[in-house]
């Protein structure tokens, strides 16, 4: 994916049926571990898959979409949960939200554009 300019990772390694069962324990560490990698491997975005796990992560309440908030030069956007559990959000609206991800990861990067 780092090809695409696109960083995935677990922001909570452990496997819970839903983000209702992650803690805050869970997610020690895990913004510091996203700089790094965002410093070491320069990705474009990073995903978040879920409002909670960027919330876990920054202890922030995002809205879906890009954030405000950067790591370096890496923007942050922030997808619908996949999860069975959110099936309250249908298809066509998680389908919209991967769509403009992908449509902002082909825009040319902002680090190349020209003045």
């Amino acid at each position: 994916m780092l090809d695409e300019g696109i960083g995935l990772m677990n922001a909570a390694p452990r496997t819970t049926r839903g983000s209702g069962d992650l803690r805050r324990r869970d997610f020690a560490g895990a913004a510091e571990r996203l700089e790094r990698l965002a410093d070491d491997l320069q990705p474009e975005w990073i995903a978040f898959v879920g409002k909670e796990a960027y919330r876990g992560t920054f202890n922030e309440r995002p809205e879906l979409g890009e954030q405000e908030r950067r790591l370096g030069g890496t923007r942050l956007f922030v997808l619908p949960s996949t999860s069975p559990a959110n099936a309250a959000v249908p298809w066509e609206e998680r389908l919209r939200w991967f769509t403009e991800l992908r449509e902002n990861v082909k825009e040319p990067s902002r680090k190349t554009r020209k003045a």
